[in-house]
């Protein structure tokens, strides 16, 4: 069995504490149900954007957005393809979780969604390597060979029956979703798309554990931002040891920026909302948020500012106000053409 070696550093535990606080933060805010979709969505596609763009994909978060919603992008048929697999495989992640225990076949299949129709043998999709593959930088230099293909089906088992053991559950979630991560990366099983299985399977610990069930964190964000601290903080590992101390280090700085995102996105719409805290959740559109948020920022709104942010009519911006006037979120002040609106 596959028996993982770190070290819980004080960096390692000062994230974990901070992910755990701020976890529990993002679950208990009160504006929700609406506004769980809008942030379910940003997540997954920053996900698929910046998983993608890793591995060399133009695309931008605007022609992700695009393809996700049926529109047309003017671009390469691999690269949209690419995307629209890796939005697929996310959709999946739920069903793939209730796999127990799961399998080399299960993994297979993820990567057949991540692959299909992308490598320029098409028998490479879905399979496990027949041949030596080697990682290469913008130079062509090898940077990473990984173990011979005639122990990958072996090294493949060995992971699996860690995972679906006791053992895993046993640790920390965060941990148990880098040590896939990683684990996944150095065996590098595929001729190609890697990475990418990679970063969903460790997308699906986090949703099996129940770490991440409403899907608000987007990890690849992360790693995307600075590629090359990302291959960096995978070649840590001494070959000879497979110590994935700094490597966890790393992986838990990505979830601690992913988690203080959304955290800081939370917190700005509900800090100030009184009304909230004393009568718990209150489900908010997107454009009542917007009317919020400038709340929070401008210190108070009036009918002319809502007319000028969504564009509206003096009577559809009035109209916007009294629902939140009758949620209780704002209140008027003044009177006359100086009346404005502020949170309760």
């Amino acid at each position: 069995m596959f028996q993982p070696k770190f070290n819980f550093t004080n960096r390692i535990v000062k994230n974990l504490t901070f992910i755990a606080e701020s976890r529990a933060f993002i679950i208990n805010a009160p504006l929700v149900p609406e506004w769980e979709v809008s942030l379910r969505k940003d997540a997954i596609l920053r996900s698929a954007h910046s998983s993608t763009a890793i591995e060399g994909n133009p695309l931008t978060l605007e022609d992700v957005s695009a393809l996700a919603d049926g529109r047309e992008v003017m671009a390469r048929r691999k690269d949209r393809q690419e995307v629209l697999n890796y939005l697929e495989a996310l959709d999946k992640v739920p069903e793939f979780s209730f796999h127990e225990p799961l399998t080399l076949e299960d993994i297979l299949k993820i990567h057949k969604i991540v692959t299909k129709s992308t490598l320029p043998y098409p028998e490479d999709e879905g399979t496990l390597r027949n041949r030596q593959v080697r990682v290469v930088n913008g130079l062509g230099e090898t940077v990473f060979m990984p173990p011979e293909t005639s122990v990958v089906p072996q090294l493949i088992n060995e992971f699996l029956d860690w995972f679906n053991s006791p053992k895993m559950t046993e640790i920390d979630s965060v941990i148990a979703a880098g040590l896939t991560h990683y684990e996944l990366v150095r065996i590098h099983p595929f001729i190609d798309g890697n990475g990418r299985t990679a970063r969903i399977m460790a997308t699906l610990v986090l949703y099996k554990s129940g770490f991440d069930l409403k899907r608000f964190f987007a990890l690849d964000d992360y790693y995307d931002h600075d590629r090359p601290s990302y291959y960096a903080a995978l070649q840590t590992v001494d070959p000879e040891t497979v110590d994935v101390t700094e490597w966890l280090e790393y992986f838990t700085d990505g979830v601690t920026a992913s988690i203080k995102t959304v955290r800081d996105k939370v917190l700005g719409l509900s800090k100030d909302v009184k009304i909230l805290k004393e009568r718990g959740q209150v489900a908010l559109n997107d454009r009542q948020m917007k009317i919020v948020e400038w709340v929070i920022t401008e210190g108070k709104i009036t009918n002319r500012d809502v007319r000028n942010i969504f564009g509206l009519s003096n009577r559809a911006a009035l109209d916007e106000i009294s629902k939140l006037i009758e949620l209780e979120v704002l209140k008027p002040e003044g009177k006359g053409r100086s009346i404005h609106y502020v949170l309760v």
